[in-house]
C-alpha cells in the first residue's frame, strides 16, 4: 500500500529530473553553438558598436590576461541560453500539462509565446536605443579632463546588465497577467494607480537611463508605462473570462439533475 501510494509521486519526479536534463542538454549545446558563432562572425567587435563612437579610435583595453576568455564565454552563454529558451519552456509546458485544466492550456503557450516577445522587445530597445544615450552621457562626464580608456570586461558586464534589466522590465505584464490569474489584482485596483504607475515610469526610466538629460527619460516613460496600460487590458480579459467560469459553473450546479 506505501508503495503505490508514493509511486505517483516517485514517477513525478522522475519526470521532473528528465525535463531538467533535456533543458540543460539544450543549453550545452546552445552555448556550444553560441561559442562558434562568437568565433566565427567576430561577435565581439560587433558588440562593441555603441562604445565606439566614444573611444575616440582607442579600443576597449583587456586588463587580465584571460579577459578575453572569459568575455567570449559570457557571450557565448548567453546566446546559449536565449537559443535553448523555445526547448526549455517546451519541457516546462510539458511537466506542467498534465495538470492544467483545457481552458489554462489554450492559455499557456500564449503567454509564453508573449513573455519571450516582450524580453526580446525590451532587450531591443535597451541596446539600440537606452545604451546609446545612456553611453553618451556617462563618457561625457570629465571627457576634456580624462582619456576614455574603458575595459572591456566592464563594458561588456554594464551593457549584458543594462539589456538585462530592461528585458526583465518589460515582463511587467506576463507579471500582473499572473497576479490576475491567481486573484491578487483586479483592473479595477490597477486603474485606480494609474497615477501611481506613470510616477514610477518616470522614476524606473530616470534610472535605467542615470543622470541623462530629461527628454531621453520622458521619451523611454512612454513605453514602460504602456505597458502598465497593457497589464491592465490583460487583468480586465483575465477577470472577465474568471467571471464566464464562475456563472458557467453556478449555472450547472443549479440545473437539476
Amino acid at each position: 500500500m506505501g508503495s503505490t501510494a508514493e509511486m505517483p509521486f516517485l514517477d513525478h519526479l522522475e519526470e521532473l529530473r528528465w525535463r531538467i536534463i533535456w533543458s540543460l542538454a539544450a543549453i550545452i549545446v546552445g552555448v556550444g553553438v553560441g561559442f562558434v558563432l562568437v568565433i566565427k562572425f567576430n561577435l565581439l567587435t560587433w558588440l562593441q558598436g555603441p562604445i565606439m563612437p566614444y573611444l575616440k579610435g582607442h579600443r576597449l583595453m583587456n586588463t587580465h590576461p584571460g579577459g578575453g576568455f572569459s568575455i567570449m564565454l559570457s557571450t557565448s552563454i548567453m546566446i546559449g541560453v536565449v537559443m535553448a529558451l523555445p526547448v526549455v519552456l517546451y519541457q516546462a509546458w510539458l511537466f506542467l500539462a498534465p495538470a492544467l485544466h483545457r481552458h489554462e492550456k489554450k492559455v499557456v503557450l500564449p503567454v509564453i509565446i508573449g513573455a519571450v516577445f516582450l524580453f526580446v522587445c525590451g532587450a531591443a530597445l535597451a541596446w539600440y536605443f537606452v545604451l546609446p544615450m545612456t553611453l553618451r552621457f556617462l563618457t561625457s562626464m570629465g571627457d576634456e579632463a580624462f582619456d576614455q580608456m574603458i575595459s572591456a570586461t566592464e563594458y561588456f558586464g554594464f551593457a549584458t546588465s543594462l539589456v538585462l534589466a530592461m528585458g526583465a522590465v518589460f515582463e511587467l505584464p506576463i507579471v500582473i497577467l499572473a497576479l490576475s490569474a491567481l486573484g491578487l489584482v483586479t483592473p479595477k485596483l490597477l486603474a485606480r494607480f494609474r497615477r501611481h504607475a506613470l510616477i514610477g515610469s518616470y522614476v524606473a526610466a530616470a534610472f535605467i537611463t542615470p543622470g541623462d538629460a530629461f527628454f531621453t527619460s520622458v521619451i523611454l516613460t512612454v513605453p514602460l508605462y504602456l505597458l502598465y496600460e497593457l497589464s491592465i487590458v490583460l487583468s480586465w480579459l483575465v477577470f472577465r473570462k474568471r467571471q464566464q467560469a464562475d456563472a458557467a459553473t453556478l449555472h450547472d450546479d443549479g440545473v437539476p439533475a
